[in-house]
């Protein structure tokens, strides 16, 4: 691709590392910021600084938030009493959208794939078994995608947990194998939510 701009060619393969987006998409947005004004040019590049420089994680559940506590930890009518893991805010967005949980939420920023080099030590699973230990939850929800890593890092978790008094569960499986969770419709998962089943039973299926 020839550009008869060197601007032009760096703002494009800036835009063309986003994910999902190839270099011919990335010129098409960049020509049609480029017609915009520059005010909303301004807006977009001011909007993108301040999320990457102001943006907070939730110092109790690990969400991404505007203030120390995320608006649902936050919230005293949750039942803070029951946490759902999940890998990040994507999960977290799609499971508030069924209106079918009420409990808080436990992000941990990934799942455990060695062959992408991520192992327990890059996700917050240090910080849910201490939240476990601290005797304030009485069950635990695996809500990971249902894919050979988010299997491995649920069971990485359960292991962790054993010899604590305290129920696990996983969101039952109307959610096809190997779906990823954001993808799911809001009434199969809020329907996954809701029946969920005890962790153990999972790993006899």
């Amino acid at each position: 691709m020839e550009f008869s701009s060197k601007l032009l060619e760096e703002a494009v393969n800036e835009m063309s590392q986003l994910p999902g987006i190839g270099r011919r998409t990335a010129l098409r947005l960049v020509l049609h910021l480029l017609k915009q004004p520059e005010s909303q040019t301004v807006a977009l590049s001011k909007a993108l600084l301040d999320l990457k420089t102001e943006v907070k994680f939730c110092k109790n559940c690990h969400n991404i938030s505007d203030t120390e506590l995320c608006e649902i930890c936050a919230n005293a009518s949750r039942n803070s009493e029951i946490v759902c893991v999940v890998e990040d805010i994507r999960d977290v967005m799609a499971i508030e959208n069924t209106s079918q949980y009420r409990g808080l939420y436990h992000v941990l920023g990934g799942k455990i794939n060695p062959m992408e080099g991520i192992g327990p030590s890059q996700l917050t699973i240090k910080s849910l078994v201490e939240k476990a230990k601290s005797g304030k939850i009485d069950e635990i929800i695996f809500a990971l995608s249902s894919t050979l890593e988010g299997d491995t890092t649920n069971f990485y978790i359960f292991k962790q947990l054993e010899g604590l008094d305290i129920k696990t569960s996983t969101i039952a499986r109307g959610i096809s194998v190997g779906d990823e969770l954001e993808f799911a419709d809001e009434v199969t998962l809020g329907r996954s939510i809701t029946n969920r089943i005890p962790f153990e039973s999972s790993l006899r299926n």
